[in-house]
């Protein structure tokens, strides 16, 4: 089993509308719904790909109950925590003409100490039967800013891998608890590390503590830094769409490959093909598995010489 964490759980939203104006109203062509966060959008690929998925995180509020009606008849086991407040809500506005996507995220609700404990609780428990864990996106409000680092540690004490997926100083604080896999992407790893090279800020960040960092650099594909050796991936072509859950999808692949034991050039090329077939769904954290089974014979991966 794989278990995902999304501690600030949302209801994702995408309109389509024929072309994006500031300062005008605007007719929506399409609307779509879909569980959201950053580890529900990896639990829904990971059981596209035949794994067996958990989520956790907090869900509450109407919003809650309506991310937790679109689990239900999902091939991914609901282990959510309820929470007083109310889910929060993220809204994809996509532009037809063009391709782009403009996003707008709420901050989530306040989560109490109490639930914070619950949460702990359930997250133990489910560590006994997991093969790996992901550690997702943003911290809500009321959770204290090492919650990852804590996840990791007890994650490692339990003997199970983990890949912590966030950014600013949760991952600063996350990365020194010594995860398996941090994922950032290019913005983030020069937060942390304060280089925009991506190889030099890749393996400043591993020094760091990570065993492993795959860093996301957008339609350029991915850079990862491994114990065993140095790949980048690049899908063939760049492709225009939506790129919301198009990381998430990456890190479906890189947990599938971990758990199914393969090489780590067919890790990231399963990461990269995952990822553009995301981007290229007409709804967020959506895949086409043809899409996918293509571009998955046509990923690019090239092994870099070891830094001096």
């Amino acid at each position: 089993m794989i278990l995902t964490v999304t501690l600030n759980t949302a209801l994702d939203l995408t309109y389509r509308v024929p072309a994006l104006v500031p300062h005008t109203s605007h007719r929506v062509t399409e609307v779509t719904e879909r569980p959201g966060g950053k580890g529900l959008n990896v639990a829904r690929v990971l059981a596209a790909l035949g794994h067996e998925a958990v989520v956790t995180g907090f869900a509450g509020g109407p919003t809650g109950a309506v991310v937790r009606d679109l689990l239900a008849p999902l091939p991914v086991r609901d282990a959510l925590v309820p929470v007083a407040g109310t889910t929060r809500r993220t809204l994809a506005v996509v532009d037809a003409a063009t391709g782009d996507t403009t996003q707008l995220n709420e901050p989530g609700s306040t989560v109490t100490a109490e639930e914070w404990a619950a949460f702990l609780a359930t997250y133990e428990t489910l560590l006994q039967r997991a093969d790996a864990v992901a550690l997702c996106g943003s911290l809500p409000p009321g959770i204290h800013v090492g919650a990852y680092a804590e996840l990791v540690r007890r994650a490692r004490a339990a003997g199970v891998p983990a890949l912590l997926d966030t950014s600013g100083e949760p991952l600063r604080r996350g990365i020194a608890a010594r995860p398996d896999l941090v994922k950032p992407n290019a913005d983030e790893l020069a937060q942390l590390t304060g280089s925009r090279e991506p190889l030099r800020a890749t393996h400043d960040a591993r020094r760091r503590g990570a065993r492993t960092v795959v860093s996301s650099l957008g339609p350029d594909g991915i850079l990862a830094a491994t114990p065993d050796g140095i790949w980048q991936a690049a899908p063939p072509a760049k492709v225009l769409g939506n790129p919301t859950g198009a990381g998430d999808s990456a890190v479906a692949g890189l947990l599938s490959g971990l758990v199914e034991s393969l090489s780590w050039p067919d890790r990231l090329a399963r990461a990269v093909a995952l990822a553009t077939a995301t981007v290229l769904a007409p709804a967020a954290g959506d895949f086409d598995r043809t899409s996918y089974e293509d571009l998955l014979t046509r990923v690019t991966v090239t092994e870099h010489a070891p830094a001096a």
